[in-house]
């Protein structure tokens, strides 16, 4: 009997490009993430992991390798989201993506910022979704991010100092 394989599923990659210059970028997407990541939709809380009546209080996202992305709720439980990978600003970050508790190993999330004129090009690529097994048929483009609805380039058009 023979067994077919499949190839890896292919990476998701979006890219948007910004008005603003790159050291902006960057600070936006980390220190402004809870304004423009639409956790109403895309959070823990919101796919009910915790009891009924458990609002989300706030997103911290710690600017380090070796630092963490979590949500914190009305009851004061930390939720993973992600462990940054790379920190390097104002050009890349990497994340190790997981904002649940199921029994499967993170994927893994990269942006890039790179200058671009009097711009900065926004990059990011989702990738290591064959880690899901099965799962990953179930798997949808993101709907945040550069080139996604709910995107932080809203943020970016703003006058953020």
């Amino acid at each position: 009997m023979t067994t077919g394989t499949s190839a890896p599923p292919d990476p998701v990659r979006k890219s948007v490009r910004v008005a603003c210059e790159a050291e902006k970028a960057f600070r936006v997407f980390v220190e402004d993430f809870d304004a423009w990541w639409p956790v109403e939709r895309l959070s823990r809380t919101a796919d009910e992991q915790y009891e009924a009546g458990v609002t989300l209080d706030r997103v911290v996202f710690e600017p380090r390798a070796g630092g963490r992305i979590y949500e914190v709720t009305s009851t004061g439980v930390e939720g993973l989201w992600a462990d940054v990978l790379a920190y390097e600003p104002p050009s890349r970050l990497a994340l190790a993506w997981k904002p649940n508790d199921r029994n499967e190993p993170p994927t893994e999330v990269e942006v890039r910022f790179t200058p671009d004129g009097d711009g900065t090009r926004v990059e990011l690529e989702h990738r290591g979704w064959e880690r899901l097994g099965d799962r990953v048929k179930r798997r949808r483009t993101p709907t945040v991010g550069p080139g996604a609805e709910g995107p932080p380039q809203q943020a970016l058009s703003s006058d953020v100092p």
